[in-house]
């Protein structure tokens, strides 16, 4: 248990970063983001692949298949609808349905569970109320409290229309898409031997390069053809220093790193739990926003941060051994 949640808290922290890089690449679309940051993944991988190659050796094709299916649905298709859920209709809204993962992954995890047969990761819904309703709360205060700071700035141009529900249907896939990766990559992980946590995350690197790269070429393709004068400066933009720079940071230490961390939880903890435990991604992006624009929390963030802290520490009593 205490191994998990360390390396869940870790996971988490790592994957904050991505939020606050698009603060310090505020003049770089999102989109050009992900590709970035899944190619410099793909190639770290491709590099770390050494360490691993007795276990990558050992994978069966069915494995490279599920591999591939990660790392399209977890990886591209979430980043890429997100991203373009918060252009289409605003950061507040797709960021407050985001926030809900902790939870909708705790219950579709039980769920799954509970339709799989098993029962000694199945906890009953009364007991796993209060945490789920504390955590979900906690995310309301905190997401309506700086949804607001985020409206203020930027405006309500994108609300209403079709844009905007075309937006919150992106959001919605989005949060299936990182819904789907958690269940889906513990399964796998909790069926192999303990050891595949870094094997595993290096294989989704793997198979996420050319996916990545795929859906670049495709992207300055179509970039290329629709808007020529408009075109963002391909490949590494304005800054391309600091823009790969910080690509082969996320790239290794969020994706790679996180992943592996995160791989490594999901054996250790049961689903419903280690779903929860996504929070630690909210409280690590909070907390590196506001030390990127150094100041406080606000009452109501503060009050939210609590909250979440307060539901962890909940679901570690209910999912603790007898």
């Amino acid at each position: 248990m205490l191994v998990g949640l360390l390396a869940a808290l870790g996971a988490g922290m790592l994957w904050g970063l991505v939020f606050v890089v698009p603060l310090m690449l505020g003049d770089y679309p999102g989109i050009v983001l992900a590709f970035g940051r899944y190619i410099a993944f793909g190639v770290l991988a491709v590099a770390l692949a050494w360490m691993d190659r007795a276990a990558l050796a050992k994978l069966t094709r069915a494995d490279w298949i599920e591999a591939g299916k990660l790392a399209l649905v977890g990886n591209l298709i979430y980043y890429t609808t997100l991203a373009s859920a918060i252009q289409l209709a605003g950061a507040p809204v797709p960021t407050l349905m985001i926030g809900t993962l902790p939870v909708v992954i705790a219950i579709c995890a039980n769920l799954a569970e509970r339709r799989a047969g098993n029962a000694a990761d199945v906890v009953a819904w009364r007991r796993l109320a209060l945490p789920l309703v504390v955590i979900l709360a906690g995310l309301v205060v905190v997401q309506f409290d700086s949804s607001a700071h985020a409206a203020d700035a930027a405006g309500q141009g994108a609300r209403g229309g079709l844009r905007y529900v075309l937006g919150l249907l992106l959001a919605l896939v989005a949060v299936a898409s990182w819904t789907w990766y958690p269940i889906r990559n513990a399964r796998w992980l909790r069926a192999r031997a303990p050891g595949m946590a870094r094997p595993w995350a290096t294989a989704q690197g793997l198979v996420t390069l050319p996916l990545a790269l795929a859906a670049a070429a495709g992207f300055a393709l179509w970039q290329g053809l629709a808007a020529p004068a408009q075109a963002f400066d391909w490949p590494l933009g304005p800054r391309p220093w600091t823009f790969a720079g910080l690509m082969l940071l996320v790239g290794l230490a969020a994706s790679w790193l996180g992943t592996l961390l995160w791989n490594r939880a999901s054996h250790l903890l049961p689903p419903a739990f280690a779903g929860q435990l996504i929070v630690f991604e909210t409280l690590s992006a909070l907390l590196y926003a506001f030390l990127w624009y150094g100041r406080w929390p606000g009452v109501g963030e503060a009050a939210g941060i609590v909250l979440l802290v307060v539901g962890v520490l909940l679901g570690v009593r209910v999912f603790r051994p007898a």
